[in-house]
């Protein structure tokens, strides 16, 4: 049976999707976003490191693992614990990362069992990925946490080290499908927070079909500490984090275009 890795699974998630989630985030990104809050979940493979920790005031440095291996029926039996929150408010469980759909075939595997309980399911995605994958998991998959994070394919190259073509025309092929997609932007100081960015955005989120809401995700330096620890320098976290009130002009634009937005997810 084949085996994913994960490096964390969060109860009584509340911001990836609808109602008391579970959150599963699975290691391994394509993608080099500057702004990534969670780095650990970039390598595929189980890493080791350390962590400090202070017994009567001595700092101690222990270390850990970064990620293990499970089963498909490990993952989806240990989900199943959390069944009556996600009843009781609406929830499920939301598969995140690093990038989910880089293990696929795992995925798609807990994805199934979960479905045939009726638990409701939600990926969060950066869409690169080959749209057969995303294809597959479709009749299992209740919505789609999409992020676009810019249409200038360029500038995208340099923020994110990838093309956001297959990105772009896989958001497409959701939307003629008729695919629930809620699509967060993460709004990033020297990349994407300015009006000509932000309207091409809309621009481009306006055509589509299937979109039930748009989150403005503002920046923060909540992972600061992540990186330090990891050894990462992130020169990002020269800039403050973004307070909501600083989106709310690009609120009111989505808003008088008639696309249902929200600030935060």
């Amino acid at each position: 049976m084949e085996k994913g890795v994960v490096f964390d699974i969060k109860r009584f998630a509340v911001n990836d999707g609808p109602g008391i989630r579970t959150a599963v985030f699975l290691k391994g990104c394509p993608l080099r976003c500057q702004w990534c809050h969670n780095p650990e979940g970039l390598c595929k493979e189980i890493e080791q490191s350390t962590k400090t920790v202070k017994v009567d005031g001595v700092d101690y440095a222990m270390p850990y693992s970064i990620g293990y291996e499970i089963t498909a029926d490990e993952l989806t039996k240990e989900l199943l614990k959390d069944c009556i929150f996600m009843e009781e408010s609406g929830g499920g469980v939301t598969f995140s990362g690093g990038e989910p759909m880089l293990q696929h075939e795992f995925l798609q595997q807990v994805l199934e069992k979960l479905h045939q309980r009726g638990i409701h399911t939600a990926v969060d995605t950066s869409g690169l990925t080959p749209w057969t994958n995303i294809e597959s998991i479709i009749p299992f998959t209740s919505l789609f946490l999409y992020d676009l994070k810019c249409i200038d394919e360029e500038r995208h190259r340099q923020f994110t080290g990838v093309s956001n073509d297959i990105i772009l025309d896989n958001l497409r092929k959701l939307s003629e499908r008729g695919v629930p997609v809620q699509i967060r932007i993460p709004v990033i100081p020297t990349f994407n927070y300015n009006d000509e960015e932000m309207s091409s955005i809309l621009s481009f989120v306006a055509q589509l079909r299937n979109v039930v809401r748009v989150d403005l995700l503002p920046y923060h330096t909540i992972a600061q500490s992540k990186y330090e620890r990891l050894g990462i320098s992130n020169s990002l976290f020269e800039h403050k984090s973004l307070k909501n009130e600083e989106l709310q002009s690009y609120f009111t634009l989505f808003q008088e275009q008639g696309v249902k937005v929200s600030i935060g997810g």
